[in-house]
């Protein structure tokens, strides 16, 4: 599967309607980001069964804003439309395939269990 760029109209339904989705955030002008991208193609090659998503924050800068990204690239993962992993900066390909494969055998139910626990324990204090 390709990357798809996503935008404020489409990132939230990417999320919702999809069982992972990976989102690089990056900008033409980032160095980091141009030597990243070949490492997430090939992976969204690889990993049929994964929507990766591309947000430019140039041209979603609300968007980018609203998600808290303070430095490019940034990598997000999101299951069952929960974020489960963000990272500022550039990963190898095999610490991308094993963050990939970490997220896939992620148990929902224990972490929604683990979310409900930490606001349990944030309403308390």
């Amino acid at each position: 599967m390709s990357t798809v760029n996503l935008t404020a109209d489409s990132f939230e339904k990417a999320v919702s309607d999809n069982d992972i989705v990976l989102v690089d955030w990056w900008a033409e002008w980032c160095g980091p980001c141009k030597m990243f991208a070949p490492v997430y193609d090939q992976a969204a090659q690889k990993h049929s069964d994964v929507v990766f998503g591309k947000v430019d924050t140039e041209d979603q800068q609300a968007l980018a804003a609203g998600a808290g990204i303070t430095s490019i690239p940034t990598i997000m993962a999101f299951k069952e439309g929960v974020l489960v992993f963000r990272q500022p900066g550039a990963l190898p390909a095999r610490d991308l395939d094993s963050v990939i494969t970490q997220i896939k055998a992620l148990d929902m139910d224990d972490v929604r269990a683990k979310m409900a626990e930490e606001q349990d324990a944030a309403a308390d204090a």
